[in-house]
């Protein structure tokens, strides 16, 4: 019975400190986001899928706000495709002819995980070989780390 008492009387305590905590809030405005930005940090990574798993060949992180940082090779460059992009990486995907790539079949994933502007992104990619996948991201600094 004594835990039940004590029980009863820390909720009582904690209830009347969140309504002194709302009240007081209340009478100043109303609630503040938490920071001025909106969160965006993504890890890319690149892998080469086959076997009984896929094993990251390279991964990187890309943190835009409030500033471009991460270990991105241009994270200024990639977060600024990426804002032009409105987020939307397949667009980055270049759509030019490149140089003659042979049809092996050697595939090479990259994925982006992470948040992008206070909302869950999920992106993944597989070329059929490393030709293909550098012909289609030569014009993204995003996609090239």
């Amino acid at each position: 019975m004594r835990i039940n008492l004590r029980f009863a009387t820390l909720t009582a305590a904690a209830v009347s400190l969140i309504g002194a905590t709302l009240a007081a809030g209340s009478a100043t405005a109303t609630a503040a986001p938490a920071g001025l930005y909106a969160p965006s940090a993504l890890v890319l990574t690149m892998s080469y899928p086959g076997g009984s798993t896929d094993t990251a060949a390279r991964a990187v992180t890309l943190s835009c706000a409030p500033g471009a940082d991460g270990t991105h090779p241009a994270p200024a460059a990639a977060c600024a495709e990426l804002r032009n992009a409105d987020g939307r990486i397949d667009s980055l995907l270049s759509r030019l002819p490149g140089q003659a790539c042979t049809r092996l079949w050697s595939p090479v994933t990259i994925t982006v995980d992470g948040v992008w502007q206070g909302t869950r992104a999920s992106w993944k990619h597989t070329f059929a070989n490393s030709c293909e996948m550098n012909n289609t991201i030569s014009q993204s600094s995003l996609l090239s780390f």
